[in-house]
């Protein structure tokens, strides 16, 4: 018997976007994962929340701001199967290493790791463990945690309902658009999160440079390839993620 179907979205949504055990639950179509893709930004905080606690808990035993740190980035890593880095270092590798729209594609199915790829993941990695060092207290690092994870993956559907596919197959063309309440409702929901447990004014910050980061991503992503696909929805994610933080930072 189908589940109350907020549940039912939620549920599938944590299947597709993380690893936490749910059994056998899975999504019944591509089409089902543009409709139930207003909770990417619920996922999200559950996302943002792991690594809220695991700061808490090694600031709790004393342990430098750094580890802290590296421990909350590697419990949300975890938590994703790090679904959305392995998008980045794809997507970075295919616009950097393609000369032309056929060769990005395939690039960026390419599970190897490339020099682009790499650089990529290394600085996003140092940007986001640096910055929450910084920030060092837990409330802040766990409220900030959790609205850019809300917001960055709200991002991911705009993104799916703004571009079309770039390829006939794939996530992309099978998961299809999201439709404007879709969109409407994750962004709300971003929107409150946000103004829920930050101040106005980080909130604000935060909400844009998530919103910038994603446009600048789907902006080149149409320009590279023509549209988008999961490996494009992973890089911005993770560039908005990353813009989050060190607005955040600088409004602290």
């Amino acid at each position: 018997m189908r589940l109350f179907v907020p549940l039912t979205d939620i549920t599938a949504c944590l299947t597709f976007l993380t690893r936490i055990p749910l059994g056998a639950v899975e999504l019944d179509t591509g089409r089902e994962l543009a409709r139930s893709s207003w909770a990417f930004g619920i996922v999200g905080a559950l996302v943002g929340g792991i690594g809220a606690v695991v700061y808490a808990i090694a600031a709790g035993l004393s342990l430098n701001p750094l580890v802290a740190a590296t421990l909350a980035v590697a419990a949300m890593a975890a938590a994703t199967g790090a679904l959305h880095e392995d998008g980045l270092t794809d997507t970075v590798d295919g616009f950097g290493g393609g000369r032309d729209r056929v060769a990005k594609l395939r690039i960026m199915r390419d599970s190897h790791l490339g020099v682009f790829a790499a650089v990529a993941l290394f600085l996003i990695l140092v940007l986001r463990i640096t910055v929450l060092a910084a920030l060092a207290d837990p409330v802040a690092v766990g409220s900030i945690l959790v609205a850019s994870a809300v917001a960055s993956r709200t991002v991911m559907v705009a993104i799916m309902a703004w571009l079309v596919p770039a390829r006939a197959d794939g996530l992309g063309a099978s998961a299809g658009a999201p439709s404007a309440g879709t969109l409407a409702i994750g962004i709300l929901i971003s929107i409150v999160v946000a103004f829920a447990i930050l101040p106005a004014a980080v909130a604000v910050g935060i909400l844009l440079a998530v919103a910038g980061g994603g446009t600048a991503v789907a902006w080149l992503a149409r320009r590279q390839i023509g549209g988008h696909t999961g490996d494009v929805l992973g890089a911005a994610q993770q560039v908005g993620e990353v813009a989050a933080l060190v607005v955040a930072i600088a409004l602290s």
